[in-house]
């Protein structure tokens, strides 16, 4: 798994080095999600897929960005999923996007995920990373002179916090959530919400706490994001890090997967946030 792990470290800087060069339009191609392409969420995926496919420990690949799951290794231990650039639709404004992976063990299930980790390509360029059964989540920042990653502050989540990033066309919120909403913002919660999951989950782990929801929708009955690429890696990371993450009721880490791009709502935060969206959503 370490070398699953090095590879994302080896691929950060190469990937930000495209972010900052590269081509930030449109191309004509929509992904299995249904999302049109940027040319450089083609040209990162490839880029990971190649480096992953090469790990003799790895079974196969699953990308946002592809249809189906690419077999590697048939010796191989390890099954990952990975969304190659998080909130592309961000870089036309030179907003921070992000890498998520998540690393499985046999096959692509919440129960089997053995690591997790994330990318973000900001103002610096860093990494964090979550192991199943580690208490604490792993930060790393680079050092683009010595070109190297320094160790960070262990990140976790103390009880409750200040930051409320939730998503979905406010439109189509359902009453229980949109009165969850507004009684976070009486208590004295900041809105922190850029459309970009890792750079706005980062936030919350790095200030400590908070809740960020992508909730069903009228417009998006099953939620947005997709539980291989995006929901089970930071729902590992959220609950290393001493918080909770949820579809409203369950914990999205007992969630089964049906088809390979199926998406779920999530609420991920600190456990007073989350003990409130479970009582806010009870009837819903």
């Amino acid at each position: 798994m370490q070398q699953i792990i090095d590879c994302f470290f080896s691929l950060a800087p190469k990937i930000q080095e495209m972010i900052a060069c590269g081509e930030t339009s449109y191309t004509s191609e929509c992904n299995a999600s249904g999302d049109v392409q940027l040319a450089l969420d083609v040209q990162s995926d490839v880029l990971i897929g190649e480096e992953l496919a090469s790990l003799e420990c790895v079974h196969s690949v699953f990308s946002e960005e592809q249809n189906e799951i690419r077999d590697a290794h048939m010796g191989g231990e390890f099954c990952v999923a990975y969304d190659p650039i998080d909130g592309s639709s961000l870089l036309g404004s030179n907003l921070s996007v992000g890498t998520i992976f998540g690393i499985y063990h046999k096959s692509f299930e919440a129960h089997h995920l053995v690591a997790s980790g994330y990318i973000v390509y900001g103002p610096r360029l860093e990494l964090v990373l979550a192991k199943r059964g580690e208490s604490g989540v792993r930060h790393f920042c680079f050092d683009p002179k010595k070109r190297e990653w320094k160790d960070q502050e262990i990140l976790m989540l103390e009880k409750s916090g200040k930051i409320n990033a939730t998503g979905g066309t406010q439109k189509y919120w359902s009453i229980q959530h949109k009165a969850m909403v507004e009684s976070l913002f009486a208590q004295g919660y900041r809105l922190r919400y850029s459309g970009g999951m890792v750079p706005d989950l980062h936030q919350i782990l790095i200030k400590k706490g908070g809740l960020f929801s992508y909730p069903a929708t009228q417009d998006a009955p099953c939620g947005k994001l997709r539980k291989l690429f995006e929901v089970f890696p930071f729902a590992l990371i959220f609950e290393c890090a001493g918080g909770e993450a949820i579809d409203g009721s369950k914990r999205l880490l007992d969630l089964p997967i049906l088809t390979s791009h199926e998406s779920c709502p999530c609420y991920f935060g600190s456990k007073d946030e989350i003990s409130l969206v479970k009582e806010s959503l009870r009837n819903l």
